[in-house]
Protein backbone atom coordinates (compact mmCIF):
# COMPACT_ATOMS: atom_id res chain seq x y z
CA UNK A 1 0.00 0.00 0.00
CA UNK A 2 1.55 3.23 -1.11
CA UNK A 3 0.54 6.36 0.76
CA UNK A 4 -0.48 9.29 -1.40
CA UNK A 5 2.50 11.50 -2.07
CA UNK A 6 2.25 15.26 -1.97
CA UNK A 7 4.42 17.25 -4.28
CA UNK A 8 7.32 18.89 -2.55
CA UNK A 9 7.63 22.51 -3.58
CA UNK A 10 11.07 24.04 -3.45
CA UNK A 11 10.39 27.49 -4.87
CA UNK A 12 8.47 30.06 -2.79
CA UNK A 13 6.99 31.59 -5.98
CA UNK A 14 5.58 28.24 -7.09
CA UNK A 15 4.19 27.65 -3.61
CA UNK A 16 2.54 31.10 -3.67
CA UNK A 17 0.92 30.33 -7.04
CA UNK A 18 -0.41 26.99 -5.78
CA UNK A 19 -1.63 28.60 -2.57
CA UNK A 20 -3.49 31.25 -4.59
CA UNK A 21 -5.18 28.51 -6.57
CA UNK A 22 -5.95 26.63 -3.34
CA UNK A 23 -7.64 29.73 -1.91
CA UNK A 24 -9.43 30.79 -5.07
CA UNK A 25 -11.91 27.95 -5.44
CA UNK A 26 -13.16 27.91 -1.83
CA UNK A 27 -12.91 30.16 1.21
CA UNK A 28 -10.13 28.97 3.50
CA UNK A 29 -9.05 29.80 7.02
CA UNK A 30 -5.49 30.91 7.64
CA UNK A 31 -4.87 27.68 9.53
CA UNK A 32 -6.00 25.50 6.61
CA UNK A 33 -3.61 27.33 4.28
CA UNK A 34 -0.81 27.24 6.86
CA UNK A 35 -1.27 23.46 7.28
CA UNK A 36 -1.24 22.94 3.51
CA UNK A 37 1.95 25.00 3.12
CA UNK A 38 3.70 23.01 5.84
CA UNK A 39 2.50 19.85 4.11
CA UNK A 40 4.46 21.06 1.08
CA UNK A 41 7.62 21.14 3.28
CA UNK A 42 8.07 24.89 3.32
CA UNK A 43 9.99 26.72 6.03
CA UNK A 44 8.16 28.77 8.68
CA UNK A 45 9.40 32.10 7.31
CA UNK A 46 8.27 31.18 3.77
CA UNK A 47 4.87 30.10 5.06
CA UNK A 48 4.33 33.38 6.90
CA UNK A 49 5.49 35.40 3.86
CA UNK A 50 3.06 33.56 1.61
CA UNK A 51 0.16 33.93 4.06
CA UNK A 52 0.76 37.67 4.49
CA UNK A 53 0.88 38.01 0.70
CA UNK A 54 -2.39 36.11 0.32
CA UNK A 55 -4.03 38.36 2.90
CA UNK A 56 -2.71 41.49 1.16
CA UNK A 57 -4.02 40.29 -2.24
CA UNK A 58 -7.37 39.37 -0.64
CA UNK A 59 -7.10 35.66 -1.41
CA UNK A 60 -7.33 35.00 2.31
CA UNK A 61 -9.81 36.78 4.57
CA UNK A 62 -10.72 35.28 7.95
CA UNK A 63 -13.92 37.31 8.34
CA UNK A 64 -15.16 36.30 4.88
CA UNK A 65 -14.27 32.67 5.65
CA UNK A 66 -16.07 32.72 9.00
CA UNK A 67 -19.25 34.16 7.48
CA UNK A 68 -19.20 31.72 4.56
CA UNK A 69 -18.59 28.79 6.91
CA UNK A 70 -21.40 29.80 9.26
CA UNK A 71 -23.88 30.38 6.43
CA UNK A 72 -22.92 27.17 4.64
CA UNK A 73 -23.14 24.89 7.66
CA UNK A 74 -26.41 26.47 8.74
CA UNK A 75 -28.11 26.44 5.32
CA UNK A 76 -26.73 23.16 3.96
CA UNK A 77 -26.37 20.97 7.04
CA UNK A 78 -28.82 22.59 9.45
CA UNK A 79 -26.19 23.04 12.16
CA UNK A 80 -26.90 25.14 15.23
CA UNK A 81 -24.77 28.03 16.46
CA UNK A 82 -22.92 25.94 19.06
CA UNK A 83 -21.71 23.41 16.50
CA UNK A 84 -20.76 26.15 14.03
CA UNK A 85 -18.84 27.95 16.79
CA UNK A 86 -17.02 24.74 17.66
CA UNK A 87 -16.11 24.17 14.00
CA UNK A 88 -14.75 27.69 13.65
CA UNK A 89 -12.73 27.33 16.86
CA UNK A 90 -11.29 24.10 15.45
CA UNK A 91 -10.14 26.10 12.43
CA UNK A 92 -8.59 28.65 14.82
CA UNK A 93 -10.74 31.59 13.82
CA UNK A 94 -10.61 34.46 16.39
CA UNK A 95 -13.57 34.76 18.78
CA UNK A 96 -14.47 38.24 17.52
CA UNK A 97 -14.93 36.93 13.98
CA UNK A 98 -16.87 33.90 15.22
CA UNK A 99 -19.29 36.25 16.96
CA UNK A 100 -19.69 38.35 13.79
CA UNK A 101 -20.27 35.24 11.68
CA UNK A 102 -22.94 33.90 14.03
CA UNK A 103 -24.76 37.24 13.94
CA UNK A 104 -25.29 36.80 10.18
CA UNK A 105 -27.73 33.94 10.89
CA UNK A 106 -31.26 35.43 11.15
CA UNK A 107 -33.11 34.44 14.35
CA UNK A 108 -36.34 33.64 12.49
CA UNK A 109 -34.57 31.28 10.08
CA UNK A 110 -32.65 29.74 12.97
CA UNK A 111 -35.82 28.88 14.87
CA UNK A 112 -37.56 27.64 11.72
CA UNK A 113 -34.63 25.39 10.86
CA UNK A 114 -34.61 23.94 14.37
CA UNK A 115 -38.34 23.21 14.10
CA UNK A 116 -37.83 21.54 10.72
CA UNK A 117 -34.91 19.46 11.98
CA UNK A 118 -36.86 18.23 15.02
CA UNK A 119 -40.05 17.62 13.04
CA UNK A 120 -38.15 15.57 10.46
CA UNK A 121 -36.41 13.53 13.17
CA UNK A 122 -39.73 13.04 14.99
CA UNK A 123 -41.26 11.51 11.86
CA UNK A 124 -38.56 8.82 11.63
CA UNK A 125 -38.39 7.92 15.33
CA UNK A 126 -40.11 4.65 16.18
CA UNK A 127 -40.13 5.19 19.94
CA UNK A 128 -43.62 4.77 21.42
CA UNK A 129 -42.96 6.11 24.94
CA UNK A 130 -43.53 9.90 24.88
CA UNK A 131 -40.86 10.58 27.52
CA UNK A 132 -38.17 8.59 25.70
CA UNK A 133 -39.21 10.14 22.39
CA UNK A 134 -38.89 13.63 23.84
CA UNK A 135 -35.50 12.75 25.33
CA UNK A 136 -34.22 11.44 21.98
CA UNK A 137 -35.42 14.57 20.20
CA UNK A 138 -33.75 16.74 22.86
CA UNK A 139 -30.47 14.88 22.43
CA UNK A 140 -30.71 15.09 18.66
CA UNK A 141 -31.25 18.86 18.80
CA UNK A 142 -28.27 19.24 21.12
CA UNK A 143 -26.08 17.06 18.89
CA UNK A 144 -26.91 19.33 15.96
CA UNK A 145 -25.53 22.27 17.93
CA UNK A 146 -28.70 24.02 19.08
CA UNK A 147 -29.03 25.61 22.52
CA UNK A 148 -30.66 23.51 25.24
CA UNK A 149 -33.37 26.01 26.20
CA UNK A 150 -34.26 26.66 22.56
CA UNK A 151 -34.62 22.93 21.85
CA UNK A 152 -36.80 22.52 24.96
CA UNK A 153 -39.04 25.43 23.90
CA UNK A 154 -39.49 24.04 20.41
CA UNK A 155 -40.25 20.56 21.76
CA UNK A 156 -42.87 22.03 24.10
CA UNK A 157 -44.38 23.89 21.15
CA UNK A 158 -44.38 20.76 18.97
CA UNK A 159 -45.91 18.74 21.82
CA UNK A 160 -48.94 21.04 22.08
Amino acid sequence: MDSPKTKKIIDEKAARARAEHYCSYRERSQQEVRDKLYEWDLQASEVENIISGLITDNFLNEERFAKAYAQGKFRQKGWGKLKIKQGLKFKRVPDVLIKKALQTIPDDDYLLTLKNVLTKKNSVLIEKDAFKRSYKLQQYGLSRGYENDLVADVLRELGD
